[in-house]
């Protein structure tokens, strides 16, 4: 597991490119038959990959010692999109199938989580959240179809793209988490902008469906001190939430948003005007 300690914004405007990178990217988010695990004290949220292939891979008692408590998810809920092949998903002896882009959360108390893939030539990849409980919400699988659609932008200003929310109130119960999977169409480079900041939540993106010689630069920082980061295929950002979060990409890209904090309403943002940035 590694682990991320809070940075305070006037610490933040004092990094160079490799400590920006060192505080708030994840590069490495997917190692075959192995689960990946990072750890950040802002609002202790958990981000991560499980990408089976010939062997179930299951998140073991070594994390419940690292978190003080018994097992993984004995105080915490859990939220898994995979971007990957279909797989499977055991959670204390109840299987999920889970194919392409489709969830699944899990709730608070589950003892026992296992991955698989049906075919270890083209093996899932769950992507996945996890975020503080207090209280027990049942388990969910969420199609594509079931996500809450919203296609916004526009063309014009190279941002039309299609919001798909997984893990949001108005499709299912959870204590904190949000989570879900935006797609920029062909042509469309910029997402979140103009941009916001939200001092009730935080939020990390997963960037993904990037060929690799293109990338996507990450805009962060507060509104009036800008600062981007170089983000590649399947790696992820921690934005704070004094931060600004978002990005344009040298192509069409498909990102993954979740979001840990006070509350869970979507729209509740602190919009910045493009005339206001620094």
């Amino acid at each position: 597991m590694q682990v991320r300690q809070s940075i305070h914004s006037d610490h933040a405007k004092m990094l160079d490119t490799a400590e920006l990178r060192r505080e708030f990217l994840i590069e490495k988010i997917f190692e075959k038959n192995a689960y990946t695990m990072t750890y950040s004290h802002i609002d202790r949220i958990i981000v991560g990959g499980v990408m089976p292939a010939e062997k179930t891979v299951s998140v073991g008692d070594e994390v419940g010692k690292q978190l003080g408590v018994s097992y993984f998810l004995e105080r915490r809920e859990l939220g898994v999109i995979n971007i990957g092949g279909p797989g499977l998903i055991v959670v204390d002896g109840t299987t999920y199938e889970i194919g392409h882009e489709e969830a699944l959360y899990v709730g608070k108390g589950a003892k026992r989580v296992e991955f698989s893939s049906v075919d270890a030539s083209k093996p899932a990849k769950f992507y996945y959240n996890s975020a503080p409980a207090h209280t027990t919400f049942p388990n969910k699988k969420i199609t594509l179809a079931e996500a809450s659609p919203q296609t916004i932008g526009d063309a014009a200003t190279s941002n039309r793209r299609t919001i798909n929310k997984f893990i949001v109130p108005d499709v299912l119960e959870t204590c904190q988490l949000t989570m879900g999977l935006t797609k920029l169409e062909e042509g469309s480079l910029w997402n979140t902008m103009p941009c916001h900041t939200h001092e009730r939540r935080m939020e990390v993106y997963f960037y993904f469906n990037m060929e690799a010689e293109t990338a996507v630069f990450h805009m962060m920082g507060q509104p009036q001190e800008t600062r981007h980061l170089l983000v590649h295929n399947e790696q992820a950002v921690i934005s704070p939430s004094w931060s600004i979060h978002a990005g344009v990409g040298t192509k069409n890209y498909t990102f993954i948003w979740g979001m840990v904090g006070e509350n869970q309403v979507f729209d509740d943002m602190d919009h910045v005007k493009v005339s206001e940035l620094r």
